[in-house]
Formats: structure tokens, C-alpha cells, sequence
């Protein structure tokens, strides 16, 4: 009795350890975030390295988006095609399709992708230049090393996550067309107009700003593990694995909250969702 108490007791302490270390690695981070934030109004103002990270972030992900839209557009209209046939409502495949990709698989899918892609290159970039004391060389010729090496991964990754997340649902579209209007030979027409007078731009809007918030926050992470990685090789490996799940975790967290928070919003001016 008094060995399985302490178990339990030794089990709580372990659990509140572990709660108040991420307690105060959250708020480390937090602060980590505002200040890189804060670094893209100092001067010097890095344009050309933010270009270059634009195009590392957004332009090195359009194929593997563009791809894995299509096949999502072309497997999520499937699945509902033969669900609605059923109950004999095919013609409501193209804008159910519209909504669930615009929405929510759009910004997320393109969130996780580019999180796995973009971030984990950030994590891995920064945290070799940690290890190798690169860093530490540049704090030493008084260079911000937030401004120069963290501000502009985090404004790229917000800029371009939105235009990602449009050419998803782009590609998306353009699969659910396909599959729907030339395999399985649906009217054409019928499935435009029904896009057209369901789909509305709200929905889009949603998904652009929910990208743009994933954008941030995996940037954030993702350059928080890598900037204070340590222990060489294996804490480069570690940093990247970690920043990684941590912002595919948080994004499907993240997804859920922003949605409410914009139900929210929609019920205040009058919108009806």
C-alpha cells in the first residue's frame, strides 16, 4: 500500500515537473516570438533577405502543394460523390467539396506541408549555425542576430503561407472538377453554378487568415528550437525533430480555436457562417 502510494506520489511530482517546465518554456518561447516580431521595425531593414526566404518558403513549396491538392481535391470528391449518390445529391459534391477545402484542408494541409518542409529547414539551418558558433560570432560583431537571422523567416512564412494556401485550393478545385465532370460525368454547368452560389468569399478569406496565423506560429517555433540548439550533431537532429511536431501539433490545435474565434467574430457583426 505505502510502495503504491508513493508511486503515485512520485507520478504527480513528475507530472507537475513536467507541466511547470512547459509552462516556462512556453513563455520563454512567447517572448522569444514578440521580440523577433519587434526586430522587423529596427533598422537595418533586411528586404533582400526576406526575398530570398520568400522564395525559399513559398516558391520551393508550389509543386509539392499544386501536387498534393490535386490528389486531395481528387480523393475528398470521390469519397463525397459516393456518399451523396445514395441518397441521390451528387450535385452538391462540388460546393460541400468547396467549403471543406477552403475552410479547413486548405490552410491546414498547406500549414503541415510547409511546416514540415520550410520549418524544418529553418529549425536545422539555425541550429547548425548554433552549434558551430556562428551565431555566437555574429552576437560578437554586434550584429541582431533576430533581425538579420529570425524576423525575415517569420514575415516570409506569413506572407507566403496565404498564397500557398490559394494555389491548394486552386489545385484542389481543379481535381474535384476533373473527378467529378469527366470520370464520373456529372453536368459541368450544374457543378460550377453550385461552386459559385455556395462557395462564398468569406470562406476563402477564413482560410487565408488561418494560414497566415499557422504561418506565424510554426515560424516562431521552428526558429525558437533552432536558434538555442546544443549538443552538436545530435541537438541539430533533436531541435529540428522537435520544432516539427511541435508546429504540425500546434497547427491542428491552433485550427480548431481560430475556427471558434471566427464563429465568434461572424455572430458579433451578423454574418451568418
Amino acid at each position: 500500500m505505502e510502495e503504491s502510494q508513493s508511486r503515485m506520489a512520485l507520478l504527480i511530482d513528475r507530472a507537475i515537473g513536467w507541466f511547470i517546465s512547459g509552462l516556462r518554456e512556453l513563455g520563454i518561447m512567447t517572448q522569444f516570438g514578440i521580440s523577433s516580431v519587434q526586430a522587423l521595425f529596427r533598422k537595418p531593414f533586411r528586404y533582400l533577405e526576406i526575398v530570398r526566404h520568400m522564395e525559399f518558403v513559398g516558391n520551393q513549396s508550389v509543386f509539392i502543394i499544386s501536387l498534393t491538392g490535386l490528389f486531395t481535391g481528387l480523393a475528398l470528391s470521390l469519397q463525397v460523390y459516393l456518399g451523396f449518390k445514395i441518397v441521390n445529391m451528387t450535385t452538391m459534391v462540388g460546393p460541400l467539396v468547396g467549403i471543406a477545402i477552403t475552410r479547413e484542408l486548405g490552410p491546414v494541409l498547406t500549414g503541415l506541408i510547409v511546416a514540415a518542409r520550410a520549418g524544418g529547414a529553418m529549425t536545422a539551418r539555425l541550429s547548425t549555425m548554433r552549434v558551430n558558433e556562428q551565431i555566437d560570432a555574429l552576437d560578437v560583431m554586434g550584429v541582431d542576430t533576430r533581425n538579420y537571422l529570425v524576423a525575415p523567416r517569420i514575415l516570409a512564412t506569413v506572407l507566403c503561407m496565404p498564397l500557398l494556401t490559394a494555389v491548394f485550393d486552386f489545385a484542389a478545385m481543379l481535381g474535384a472538377w476533373f473527378l467529378v465532370t469527366k470520370i464520373v460525368d456529372l453536368d459541368e454547368a450544374i457543378f460550377w453554378d453550385r461552386v459559385q452560389s455556395m462557395v462564398k468569399f468569406r470562406d476563402i478569406n477564413e482560410g487565408m487568415v488561418k494560414s497566415a496565423v499557422f504561418g506565424l506560429f510554426f515560424s516562431i517555433i521552428c526558429t525558437y528550437r533552432g536558434f538555442f540548439a546544443s549538443g552538436g550533431a545530435k541537438g541539430v537532429g533533436e531541435a529540428t525533430n522537435r520544432g516539427v511536431v511541435t508546429s504540425m501539433v500546434m497547427i491542428i490545435i491552433l485550427d480548431y480555436f481560430l475556427m471558434n474565434l471566427i464563429r465568434f467574430f461572424y455572430m458579433i457583426v451578423g454574418i451568418t457562417a
